[in-house]
């Protein structure tokens, strides 16, 4: 128990230490629980054997394998399955393919380098989706096709598996006379005391149908038991009640997939995706996601505790350079695809980069390829060193996915940008969906715009429907000035990036002291930003939209819509005051909530806003009973 309480101790300080400061660095969450692990377990010693945990914390991979089925809903899959097939199968045959045949050139056995090639052939779903939820690029062109190949490689676990077993050395398999995969007399004892399966002795096609049968059975038991089930759980009244049937569902299916030899992520992927049209999904991903977050967190410690640096300082030379060669390879292959499947700049990109490494489930072949003996175990610790170094690198591969995307997207800027041969009094800069509506009301009234964008693809959809617009980085001095900035009356900045936004309002600012300039804001810190900036007219993207849902929801809890609408305006005049008092406060170098003078004034004028709507509400009940 002491030891116990010692180790779970050690791995939430190391966590508590490291990933917050990897976080405030820009290294990601990811890379701070694996230096974690390194620093206690090769750094400082107090984590020796992680195998135990890391097949605990394994379930943190599956548990956020079910949160994103519950976010896909069936017909979303089967719309993937081109990508699933396309992107994911080419990326397995093609790594697989290359990997093996370097393996056989290093001069290993067909058989040990097709294991080996389909090791390599996954890559790292617990690292690689975590950092693209951090990031925000899970719903990017490149984001989505990295989640199908994910998605492929975690189904195709199980033919490997199934693979694995006959690339074995004889005499580890024998086949009996019913046509059944048989271990040696050696290995079965082994297994004897601790394995557990459903399919152990089946022939091939008796292990398929047992299969079929039970994940048919849970498919159905989703779509017609779950809610009933989950109606039942909730006339309980008892929040725990929800977190435990949740819990029970991730495990209970991990664990019946076990016992197929299937992966349990792809097991409760399935069960998720089943659930996605449940009126409960919602109860199960708050219930499972902090399970998820700290499992995962543990996972990603156990591989930085788990890296032999004994070996690694005999054969230093040896393993760096295989891990550098499988990324090298594997992003090859990547970048071949990505160009084939006509991927965005950045989207091929992150495609190639964010894929390029091992996977956690290398770690689970290569246990099994050493149990069936098709793996020594000189190769058995060389794999597990490459595949936890390249998980290792990841995070550092994503690092250089944001350098190349900024040295890429400069140059093309700097050579492709087109030459503006229009002048309007309007110029916008941004034509996404803010800079769209304003772009159609103000053409639509009569009057000249100048469209500039960085995006080349936006541009070119302008032109399929007949708008002109003018590809290049709004923000460069030479683009504004052939697009008419001395002349123009009116400039709309509409950058997507907020640090460009003001970038633009301020350059235009000092060149044109009396231009009209219209800026789009994300938040209040961006307006105060675009304000010291000197813009003249803010627009908070959501404020609007924001303050009409607000209208709505008045009237429908007591208030006619007349006194709704009084209410809206009331706040969007007393919002407006408040920003300007506010920006008088605000200091770009001092955290809002390190600002006690701001926090001040914002407290007043907030209770300044109630007052103001009792009043304005108070004054139209007296002029309706005059």
């Amino acid at each position: 128990m002491e030891s116990l309480l010692f180790q779970a101790s050690v791995f939430l300080i190391a966590a508590v230490i490291a990933v917050p400061l990897a976080s405030r660095m820009g290294l990601g969450s990811v890379l701070g629980y694996l230096l974690a692990g390194l620093a206690i377990g090769p750094g400082l010693g107090l984590v020796v054997d992680t195998e135990d945990i890391r097949h605990f914390a394994e379930f943190g991979v599956v548990m956020m394998l079910f949160i994103i089925g519950l976010e896909l809903e069936p017909r979303a899959l089967w719309d993937m399955r081109h990508r699933l097939l396309g992107l994911g199968g080419l990326q397995i045959a093609g790594t697989v393919a290359a990997i093996t045949l370097g393996a056989m050139a290093l001069g290993l056995s067909w058989n040990v380098a097709l294991a080996i090639g389909l090791i390599l052939s996954l890559s790292s779903t617990a690292i690689v989706l975590q950092t693209l939820s951090e990031k925000g690029l899970m719903r990017t062109s490149g984001g989505r096709a990295t989640f199908s190949v994910l998605l492929t490689q975690d189904i195709a676990v199980i033919p490997m598996l199934v693979i694995m077993p006959l690339l074995a050395f004889a005499p580890a398999v024998t086949l009996s006379a019913d046509g059944s995969i048989q271990r040696t007399a050696v290995a079965h004892a082994e297994d004897a005391h601790h394995s557990m399966s459903l399919v152990e002795g089946l022939p091939g096609w008796g292990a398929a149908l047992v299969t079929l049968a039970v994940i048919s059975g849970l498919i159905l038991a989703g779509i017609y038991g779950a809610r009933p089930l989950f109606r039942y759980i909730h006339s309980a009244r008892l929040p725990e009640m929800f977190t435990a049937i949740a819990l029970l569902i991730v495990i209970g299916i991990g664990f019946l997939m076990m016992l197929l030899g299937v992966s349990p992520a792809l097991g409760t992927f399935l069960a998720g995706v089943v659930l996605a049209n449940s009126e409960f999904r919602h109860e199960l991903e708050s219930d499972i996601a902090p399970f998820k977050g700290l499992l995962l967190g543990l996972f990603f410690i156990t591989v930085g505790a788990g890296i032999d640096v004994d070996r690694l300082l005999m054969e230093p030379l040896t393993i760096l350079g295989l891990a550098a060669g499988v990324i090298l390879i594997k992003g090859m292959i990547l970048y071949g695809i990505g160009r084939l499947f006509q991927l965005s700049n950045r989207g091929q990109w992150l495609f190639t980069l964010g894929l390029a490494q091992a996977g956690e489930f290398g770690f689970v072949l290569i246990s099994y390829a050493s149990q069936q003996r098709v793996l020594t175990d000189t190769l058995n610790d060389r794999l597990l060193l490459v595949v936890a170094l390249s998980m290792l690198i990841t995070p550092l591969l994503f690092l250089t996915y944001e350098w190349v995307i900024s040295q890429v997207d400069e140059g093309k800027d700097s050579i492709e940008a087109d030459q503006v041969e229009a002048e309007g009094p309007v110029i916008i800069a941004g034509i996404g969906r803010f800079g769209q509506i304003v772009n159609r009301l103000v053409r639509n009234s009569g009057y000249k715009t100048v469209v500039l964008d960085h995006d080349m693809q936006t541009i070119q959809l302008m032109r399929r429907f007949g708008y002109k617009g003018f590809f290049g980085d709004p923000t460069r001095p030479e683009l504004l000035h052939a697009a008419g900035l001395e002349s123009a009356r009116v400039l709309v900045a509409a950058l997507d990036d907020p640090k460009a936004t003001v970038k633009l309002v301020a350059y235009a600012r000092r060149l044109r002291p009396d231009l009209h300039i219209v800026a789009r804001a994300r938040d209040r810190t961006h307006v105060f930003a675009l304000y010291q900036a000197g813009a003249n007219d803010i627009v908070r993207e959501m404020f609007d939209s924001s303050l009409r849902a607000g209208r709505y929801v008045l009237e429908n809890v007591g208030m006619s819509e007349y006194e709704a609408a009084i209410a809206e305006e009331t706040f969007y005049h007393h919002d407006r005051h408040t920003i300007r008092e506010l920006a008088l406060l605000w200091d770009p170098s001092i955290a809002p909530a390190d600002n006690h003078a701001y926090i001040e004034r914002a407290q007043e004028l907030e209770r300044e806003l109630e007052t103001a709507l009792f009043t304005a509400l108070e004054e139209r009940g007296k002029k309706e009973m005059a």
